[in-house]
């Protein structure tokens, strides 16, 4: 199923490149087997100026990882400003009618989320299976760890020996899903403690009271400098509840995750996991000579 055949499909696939040759080469992925249904990105956001180029881009960076993979990106809701994007259920209700394979959907997110529950409605409608969500996943923890770095938070590598006097001594990981998504960040909150060596603890964004009770945890618990560390890709959270939560704790703040890299790796494996593995190669049997 092409993109270039979904009307209101953002972007159209990108060729991918020639393969690299020489023993210093990137190990070569394995190819989308033909046939295959599309990746639909599911946003669970309203289609706007501020979700747009961080999604346009994550599609950018699947196309990229994976050769051959035809995806496109569709949101739960859709305004009048943003006439060219499709909702998921429109976009599912084309591949249909066209009679291609139900698409494959892969919801931009890094945990639970109330909008889950009507995502999984609108797939179930159209026969297209919906994978989990992002996270947990190590990817996710190394993407926290470079935002919080970018920030002057963190140390970019804990190889280096050299000390950043605004660095964290404490990380609340910030969350939107409620309490559910707190919990399910724990597992990346260990992976992030790894990783930096000081404490780290789950806090949700939509939760009132939750990220102040966090940061005066950390700060009960002996830290001096706590900092949030959203793990949100973007567009699934409210800004305000980002600058709502720095404001009240009086703590500063990484970015959220947006078009980093390691996302769109993760989109790309989860929806390569969804396909039946590909039938073998039958070797030809050479005929014995009569003897």
């Amino acid at each position: 199923m092409s993109t270039a055949a979904i009307p209101g499909a953002p972007l159209p696939v990108r060729t991918p490149g020639s393969r690299a040759r020489g023993r210093h080469r990137r190990p070569e992925r394995p190819e989308v087997p033909a046939g295959s249904p599309a990746l639909v990105l599911a946003v669970p956001a309203d289609a706007g100026p501020e979700s747009r180029p961080v999604v346009d881009e994550l599609l950018s960076i699947v196309r990229s990882e994976q050769p051959g993979i035809e995806a496109a990106a569709a949101y739960l809701t859709v305004s009048e400003s943003a006439q060219d994007a499709v909702t998921v259920a429109e976009l599912l209700a084309q591949a249909t009618n066209a009679g291609y394979p139900a698409p494959v959907v892969v919801p931009l997110l890094t945990g639970p989320h109330g909008r889950l529950a009507e995502l999984a409605e609108v797939a179930a409608a159209a026969g297209s299976p919906v994978t989990d969500a992002l996270g947990p996943h190590p990817l996710l923890a190394e993407a926290v760890h470079v935002r919080l770095s970018e920030a002057g938070l963190a140390r970019a590598d804990r190889a280096r020996l050299f000390a950043i006097t605004t660095a964290a001594d404490g990380i609340v990981l910030t969350v939107v899903g409620g309490e559910e998504a707190a919990t399910a960040a724990g597992i990346t909150g260990v992976l992030l403690a790894a990783r930096l060596a000081v404490p780290v603890v789950a806090a949700a964004l939509d939760v009132p009271g939750s990220v102040v009770a966090a940061v005066e945890h950390l700060r009960a618990t002996g830290s001096q400098r706590p900092a949030l560390a959203p793990l949100v890709i973007g567009p699934e959270a409210d800004p305000e509840l980002l600058a709502t939560a720095a404001e009240e704790t009086g703590c500063p703040s990484a970015a959220p995750l947006g078009a980093y890299p390691t996302v769109g790796q993760l989109i790309a494996g989860i929806y390569m996991a969804e396909l039946p593995p590909a039938a073998p190669v039958e070797e030809p049997v050479e005929e014995q000579p009569a003897g």
